[in-house]
């Protein structure tokens, strides 16, 4: 366990209609992988505490002082993220363990190419990996491909705009592909080969990635070499 820690929000910043980027300040952060994510603990003046997961945005980084950036989309009914989108200030501080999960990461050190899928939020952990990546010389092929409602609610829009993004229900202005749902034809028109055996990364919403896992089974990709973090409508 790495216990509980204060961090201080440095700053807000809008990515969407409904998600926010906190960049925490952390002390003794012990370093983080890319992909990896971390808790946020909430605690009310009469005890009541809600504990929620959110992704790292932030490259890599080794342990430290450091700014740590977490995404954070509005969910339905979410007590912790409507009061971390909505009512958060830089200057407050919040609770946090982590990092968390070691399965779903990229290490620098992997040669094999890389393919990551995200569907809405969960291109958070993807960020991190790209931004990670960047850093790398010679780092391997990395290919992104994102699958997002619209433009409103895009999640880290200046970073997609260099990779494939699947608009499901509302395309803009200019794009040659129409709205319409991740199928088979795309995915492999979109991605690396199976005959390169890339790492494939896929986060989103739990039906998204279970879609998305079978899709890339059918395509000839080894179920080994797909990993997989979802998460429920609860955040």
């Amino acid at each position: 366990m790495n216990g509980w820690r204060p961090a201080r929000v440095l700053a807000v910043r809008p990515e969407s209609a409904s998600a926010r980027t906190l960049v925490l300040q952390v002390p003794s952060w012990p370093g983080h992988l890319a992909g990896q994510h971390l808790d946020v603990r909430l605690t009310a003046p009469d005890g009541y505490q809600a504990v929620r997961s959110y992704s790292i945005a932030s490259a890599a980084l080794r342990p430290g002082p450091a700014e740590v950036e977490i995404g954070v989309e509005l969910a339905v009914d979410g007590e912790v993220s409507s009061f971390l989108t909505g009512e958060v200030r830089a200057g407050d501080v919040l609770e946090v363990t982590g990092p968390l999960g070691g399965w779903f990461v990229w290490r620098p050190g992997d040669p094999a190419p890389v393919q990551l899928i995200g569907g809405g939020s969960g291109v958070v952990p993807l960020v991190s990996v790209v931004r990670t990546h960047a850093g790398v010389p010679d780092a391997p092929e990395l290919r992104m491909l994102a699958s997002v409602r619209s433009p409103a609610v895009a999640m880290y829009a200046a970073e997609l705009a260099a990779f494939d993004v699947v608009w499901t229900r509302e395309a803009p202005p200019g794009s040659t592909r129409p709205p319409g749902r991740l199928d088979a034809e795309l995915l492999a028109a979109t991605t690396v080969p199976a005959a390169s055996s890339p790492m494939c990364l896929v986060c989103g919403p739990t039906p998204f990635v279970e879609h998305v896992a079978e899709l890339l089974v059918e395509l000839g990709h080894d179920e080994a070499r797909i990993r997989t973090e979802r998460f429920g409508s609860a955040r």
